[in-house]
């Protein structure tokens, strides 16, 4: 697994301190992207929290899961959790350390009081001094909240700041873009209503077994309440790994509700599901990838989009359409860019591999935001898309209609076929995932041949037409 540090500098270490009004916390932020441009120290946000206890708990549940492995806890996970401002509500968002986690608080209009929310994205500061001064905070406590340096420090940024070294795996950036894309394709199974989920969520155990899970369970919605099956039966929800839901104990007793979303049931194979604990003013969802040991980043689902230099060209466009939107309304840019639908949804899930749109699931909706890393890498560095090229490259692929034949770099030949615009293989890696964790790297090499036969073929009718019109003229 490729790794690199990533330096993360912040005017000074993130606080709850005393001030006149009560008490200030100030979430310091790193370099970020804002519609001005990059900014170093990004201020967003200066205002009342309506619930200070509940988004405390809030943002102790985030950075829970950022500082947690839960697939070879021995090993050491500490990632800043990612801020965005997108205009009427902040999300605070992270990911676990073994790439199968996604936590995202939403503290919406509702949640905050006073202040104009900005625009952008960047990483926020949260240390252990400020996780235990957070556990503390009191229900009555007024709860001012800065999200970026003050007034003073933003026009002395010459000084000297705090400097921390975060692991940036690669897998974790294409597991940051495969979460959303997985989560496009939920859909609301269940809501609880708080008694019910404090019951049900009071019943998952607390630790998982060492090494990988012992396989998923299930639950399905039987009225107001959640019952587990044997099976997936239809209207099922997949609970894969259910110690891994142990950060929404932070906010439980605020909870006035809690969301099921997840994938209409297909097969007995585990699927990824997301949990939403439904909060005064703001949302706390935890998307689980479909098993403890299996991190989001090997799913796949972005490859089709990221295999098409058609999605590349349209997610060009559409990037300079977005403007911090907090719900992206995809019938807007097919009408501003001249796009169909269809497209402006493959270039998003384009814009997604590099950490430039999210998805919200209660809200089933993009929305805009600018991770603050190297986020390319998750396209330059996945596996199976180098090996596609390599392949394609080499002249691996031989196409005939419906089939095509992709030899190997080990000389043996794989069968591609194609059936309703599904691309199936007699390699090892289709025989095992059936399309479940995306397509293989031969299917992918073929649909890229395709669409550079596609393209020549297109070109040379072009030159066809040029040449006709040459001579009418």
């Amino acid at each position: 697994m490729t790794r690199s540090l990533q330096a993360v500098a912040y005017c000074r270490p993130s606080a709850l301190e005393p001030s006149a009004g009560g008490q200030l916390l100030g979430l310091e932020t790193s370099r970020g992207a804002t519609p001005s441009g990059v900014q170093d120290h990004p201020r967003f946000f200066s205002g009342f929290l309506t619930s200070p206890q509940v988004a405390s708990a809030g943002l102790l549940a985030v950075a829970d899961v950022a500082a947690a492995r839960y697939y070879q806890p021995q090993l050491r996970a500490s990632l800043d959790p990612v801020v965005t401002g997108n205009g009427d509500r902040l999300r605070f968002e992270s990911f676990s350390g073994c790439s199968g986690v996604y936590a995202r608080l939403d503290v919406l209009r509702s949640g905050l009081d006073g202040g104009e929310v900005g625009h952008g994205t960047t990483n926020v500061d949260v240390n252990n001094p400020l996780r235990d001064a957070l556990s503390r905070i009191g229900s009555d406590d007024p709860l001012h909240m800065r999200v970026g340096p003050e007034e003073l420090a933003v026009t002395t940024l010459d000084g000297p700041v705090v400097e921390k070294k975060v692991p940036l795996p690669d897998r974790w950036l294409r597991g940051f873009a495969e979460a959303q894309v997985i989560a496009a394709g939920f859909d609301l199974r269940a809501e609880l209503p708080a008694a019910e989920a404090v019951r049900f969520l009071r019943s998952l155990p607390r630790s998982g077994p060492r090494g990988a899970g012992g396989g998923p369970r299930w639950v399905v919605p039987a009225g107001r309440v959640l019952r587990p099956t044997t099976r997936p039966v239809p209207g099922a929800v997949c609970l894969p790994g259910p110690e891994r839901l142990a950060a929404l104990q932070r906010v439980l007793r605020h909870a006035t509700a809690l969301r099921v979303y997840g994938p209409a049931v297909a097969g007995a194979a585990a699927t990824a599901s997301a949990w939403e604990a439904v909060l005064p003013g703001m949302r706390l969802t935890l998307t689980l990838s479909p098993d403890a040991s299996r991190g989001f980043s090997g799913e796949g689902g972005v490859l089709d989009a990221l295999a098409t230099d058609e999605a590349a060209e349209d997610a060009e466009l559409i990037a300079v359409l977005l403007a911090w939107e907090p719900r992206v309304d995809v019938a807007d840019l097919a009408t501003s860019s001249g796009l169909t639908p269809e497209r402006v949804r493959a270039a998003l899930v384009r814009l997604g591999t590099s950490g430039r749109v999210g998805y919200d699931t209660a809200e089933a909706a993009y929305f805009h935001r600018e991770l603050p890393y190297d986020a390319d890498r998750a396209e330059r560095h996945n596996p199976r898309l180098r090996a596609a090229h390599a392949l394609v490259a080499a002249g691996a692929v031989a196409l005939d209609g419906a089939l095509a034949t992709v030899t190997a770099e080990d000389g043996h030949a794989h069968r591609v076929r194609e059936d309703k615009g599904v691309l199936s293989c007699s390699c090892q890696w289709w025989a095992k995932y059936r399309g479940g964790r995306g397509p293989c790297k031969h299917a992918l090499a073929v649909r890229m041949a395709r669409r550079g036969a596609a393209s020549s073929e297109q070109d040379l009718v072009e030159q066809d037409v040029a040449r006709v019109d040459g001579g009418v003229r």
